[in-house]
């Protein structure tokens, strides 16, 4: 997508709030390009993620072990197990991270607030929540801004990441949604659940970095099962990955099939 379409996405999506009664500065598109130094340890970039509700405790204690064993950036796991993943990385560089409004999205936005500060108590240094992807088929991006805001405003200065569920988006929507998790304060901006039709794109992440820039990361997350497609996903703009193939990613091996 080249800079003139980039700009009627940030002159329409101003018309559309003004429209709405809010009266919002959009973020302008920078046109400047993203590199990273990936290295060959992809550890640091990885979100070690266990999801899927039928997880047990001792496979979750094993994704725990596995993050704090391969340091990953984080280990990414349902609410309920916040606690005991900060218990168990006392003293580790990895961090604890929680999805809020998983996986619809369709939460009120009381509700993500409660969820967000319920997990800050419990420990949770990243929360990445699901925008209310409703409202922004429908062009409600009031309301979108102020749900991604309000979830900022409750995770009290920690990392907040906004998942966008890319494969039930089109491109406008997308540059879109971008647009407003940065006006809201995010963190960073994220593909998928990894729970919906598709995972992430080469094509949707380099569509995220263009409309957020160098200022936010970009987490790359759903399919990514080895070592191949995660450095495709950091060289096309990702900062992050979010996989539950991590050990697979860094042991140069692939994931199970069913890995997200």
């Amino acid at each position: 997508m080249n800079q003139e379409w980039c700009a009627i996405q940030v002159k329409e999506l101003g018309e559309a709030m003004a429209r709405q009664g809010f009266s919002v500065t959009i973020p302008c598109i920078s046109n400047e390009d993203f590199h990273i130094d990936i290295g060959s340890n992809l550890a640091p970039y990885i979100d070690h993620t266990l999801l899927k509700p039928e997880a047990t405790l001792h496979e979750i204690k094993t994704a725990i072990e596995q993050a704090a064993r391969y340091q990953f950036a984080s280990v990414c796991l349902a609410p309920r197990f916040v606690a005991l993943a900060k218990r168990m990385l006392v003293g580790k560089n990895t961090a604890v991270c929680t999805v809020i409004g998983f996986p619809l999205g369709a939460s009120t936005t009381v509700t993500k607030m409660v969820e967000c500060r319920d997990a800050v108590a419990n420990g949770a240094d990243e929360l990445d929540m699901v925008l209310p992807i409703s409202c922004l088929k429908h062009g409600d991006y009031v309301a979108v801004y102020k749900d991604i805001q309000s979830v900022v405003e409750a995770a009290q200065g920690r990392i907040v990441k906004v998942i966008l569920e890319t494969s039930l988006l089109t491109k406008e929507e997308i540059g879109r949604s971008c647009l407003l998790a940065k006006m809201a304060g995010a963190s960073f901006v994220k593909t998928s659940t990894g729970f919906s039709q598709s995972g992430a794109s080469e094509e949707d992440i380099q569509l995220m970095r263009k409309f957020v820039g160098s200022d936010m990361g970009v987490k790359a997350s759903g399919g990514i099962r080895d070592r191949q497609s995660a450095m495709a996903m950091l060289q096309g703009g990702a900062s992050r990955i979010g996989t539950s193939a991590g050990v697979a990613i860094v042991q140069g091996t692939k994931g199970e099939v069913d890995a997200y």
